[in-house]
């Protein structure tokens, strides 16, 4: 990988924003946007400092941190076939040896509770252990929580972060056109899903994901902080939700497409209309220094007018990037959302419909914001025709 020079001059700046000398995360979503690598398995450690960045790292992930903007690389294990170790038996000498420059200085350090998207099937967490093991290593230091600083820093993407965005966006398209493709009515909403994910990973690039599809009544519940295929079948005039979280290289995705098995029927094309609409209104919204409030607004407001107003049970919108779904990250597109719109912004736009007892309707594009206006990163089955599923 190049250097990130917009996000390494960035996070220097924010360093000397805080009277920081340092800033040290374990957090892999953390690792990427101090070090420009995406841990595997949640062990490594990022120091960034105004001068240099330095990377910890397992044995074994050594070739892929090379692919890094670190300066340094210490390479650590957790034992052999005549040792075992613990990871802090195995970290703390070696970030003893980094916090042995450090004199009299403050460090910053992730201290909060936290959305972490997964970058394995199993993952490491610090936890609290983090603080013990940098106020051992840091002896002489301040320790001060930077969770601020972190939240303010990710949530503007610089441009080479949208870019690798916007190919996380590409390989979904790939997979939506894959999986509407193979949609007909008897399948299974995890056989729908299984349809849509073939298409995530590519050899080339780490990166894969997560879809899911809720079907008929199924699909009222996906206003739920989670979703969850069943072995449900649809059936002729069924409306199929596939949402999918898919990343490439650290860098995450949240789309959701409804489909329609067959025409949809008077009150199905009721509620495209109004969603289409309300993406539109809101789209037609996003502009440099408005509040993240008055796009939910302008959503919600079609959808009422529509008399759809109470069945949007959600807010409209959150940032996406380092992160697939945290409803905490600014800027948050929500009715009591104190967030303004930056340049660089990245975040969804999901206006939906949930109807209890019917089934739910939702539509969720990626956005960024950029000097021109917003850039649509989803820019595939948009339309109400795209929905349908005619075989």
């Amino acid at each position: 990988m190049l250097s990130d020079n917009e996000r390494i001059s960035r996070n220097r700046q924010a360093l000397k924003d805080a009277g920081l000398n340092a800033i040290v995360c374990a957090l892999p979503s953390n690792v990427l946007l101090l070090a420009g690598y995406w841990p595997v398995i949640g062990t490594s450690v990022a120091v960034f400092m105004s001068s240099e960045v330095i990377l910890l790292v397992p044995d074994d992930e050594k070739h892929l941190a090379e692919h890094s903007w670190a300066d340094e690389i210490i390479t650590f294990s957790t034992g052999s076939l005549t040792e075992l170790k613990t990871l802090i038996q195995a970290v703390e000498p070696v970030l003893k040896k980094i916090g042995a420059r450090f004199q009299n200085a403050k460090i910053g350090f992730e201290n909060g509770p936290a959305n972490e998207p997964v970058s394995y099937a199993s993952m490491n967490h610090y936890g609290a252990a983090i603080k013990d093991l940098l106020h051992t290593s840091f002896s002489s230091a301040e320790l001060t929580p930077a969770d601020e600083t972190l939240a303010r820093l990710r949530a503007v993407l610089t441009p080479d972060e949208i870019e690798r965005t916007r190919r996380a966006c590409s390989i979904a398209e790939h997979a939506f056109a894959n999986g509407a493709a193979k949609i007909s009515k008897g399948m299974t909403e995890t056989e729908i899903a299984a349809a849509f994910q073939q298409k995530l990973g590519l050899a080339e690039t780490r990166s894969g994901g997560f879809t899911f599809c809720m079907s008929g009544e199924n699909s009222y519940e996906a206003f739920a902080a989670f979703q969850l295929s069943r072995t449900r079948r649809v059936q002729r005039g069924d409306l199929a939700l596939v949402h999918c979280n898919s990343h490439a290289d650290g860098f995450w995705t949240d789309i959701t497409r409804t489909y329609c098995i067959d025409e949809p029927d008077e009150k199905k094309q009721k509620m495209y209309d109004a969603i289409f609409a309300a993406l539109a209104a809101a789209v037609a919204a996003i502009r440099l220094g408005v509040a993240a409030s008055t796009v939910d607004a302008a959503a919600r407001e079609v959808l009422t007018e529509r008399g759809f107003g109470a069945a949007f049970k959600h807010g409209l919108g959150h940032s996406v990037g380092f992160n697939a779904i945290d409803h905490n990250a600014p800027p948050r597109l929500h009715p009591a959302s104190t967030d303004v719109l930056e340049t660089g912004m990245v975040f969804n736009v999901e206006p939906a419909i949930y109807i209890e007892g019917y089934g739910g309707m939702r539509h969720c594009d990626m956005v960024a914001l950029g000097t021109n206006g917003a850039e649509i990163l989803t820019d595939f089955q948009r339309t109400p025709a795209d929905m349908a599923i005619i075989k």
